[in-house]
């Protein structure tokens, strides 16, 4: 089975070793009452760590310094959709639009000459109701299609986990 590769808006990354998303939510004292509930989602934040590997590796970092570029006029000469909605990250966990990269990494040793680590940070920087409704949207739709055609997770996948006598 071959692993699909993580979009960062048009770069695909196809070597990921780690992924990690962030949720922070808003928490607010309920009027009159001891209790407290969440309201909204008030950070997104994606990391991942992975490996540029062949002779495109020079051309995948390129890339993604000019995506993580501020100005929105470069970005957007990337991709038609960025110029709306931000930089999509797709992959296996999530659907997020309206991402911005917020630091990039790049690590080459005497071990690895022939690839690059990279450590990519990104946060949610909504632009508008629109597209923030339309990437929660994919991403319900992500969940959905993953529990419908995805299938349970073979046994020989899971991590071994010790039995303990009781």
């Amino acid at each position: 089975m071959t692993a699909q590769p993580v979009l960062i808006g048009p770069v695909p990354l196809l070597y990921v070793q780690n992924l990690t998303m962030t949720e922070g939510y808003q928490i607010q004292r309920i009027a009159d009452s001891k209790f407290s509930q969440a309201l909204a989602p008030t950070r997104k934040a994606i990391s991942i760590e992975a490996m540029l590997l062949g002779r495109e590796r020079l051309l995948l970092k390129k890339s993604l310094e000019v995506l993580a570029l501020n100005s929105r006029l470069l970005v957007a000469a990337t991709a038609r959709t960025l110029a709306v909605t931000g930089i999509p990250v797709v992959c296996g966990l999530t659907i997020s639009l309206d991402m911005q990269i917020t630091d990039l990494r790049f690590t080459q040793n005497v071990q690895k000459r022939n690839a690059i680590d990279v450590s990519i940070s990104l946060e949610h920087v909504p632009r508008g109701k629109a597209s923030a409704l339309a990437g929660e949207i994919a991403d319900l739709a992500l969940a959905a299609g993953t529990a419908m055609f995805g299938g349970a997770a073979s046994p020989s996948a899971l991590p071994a986990v010790p039995s303990v006598p009781l």
